[in-house]
């Protein structure tokens, strides 16, 4: 199978991208934070200890994608990293 056919394949029908995970990584967070994802109320119990690992992922990535980014990319990288953190602060009173 080529690894054109499998991106074929994929749910939706979506290429994979940068800004697709960081969004993927940033719902995760945002679930482990407590704060609802989920509109029929089924949501998890917050984990703050994974929310601060998905955070720091991000984190990770922006380092490791450095100079290879599009602005748009840098831009949604930024604004997901500032949002996480203040809302993190808020839940846990300490920082990441």
């Amino acid at each position: 199978m080529t690894e054109q056919h499998n991106h074929e394949s994929c749910a939706g029908e979506l290429p994979p991208s940068l800004n697709g995970l960081i969004l993927t990584l940033t719902a995760t967070a945002l679930a482990y934070l407590g704060q609802p994802v989920n509109p029929d109320g089924n949501n998890p119990e917050p984990d703050f200890r994974l929310a601060h690992y998905t955070i720091d992922t991000i984190q990770m990535l922006k380092e490791k994608t450095e100079g290879n980014r599009t602005t748009e990319e840098t831009e949604l990288i930024d604004d997901v990293l500032t949002q996480l953190r203040l809302i993190y602060i808020q839940k846990t009173g300490s920082g990441t």
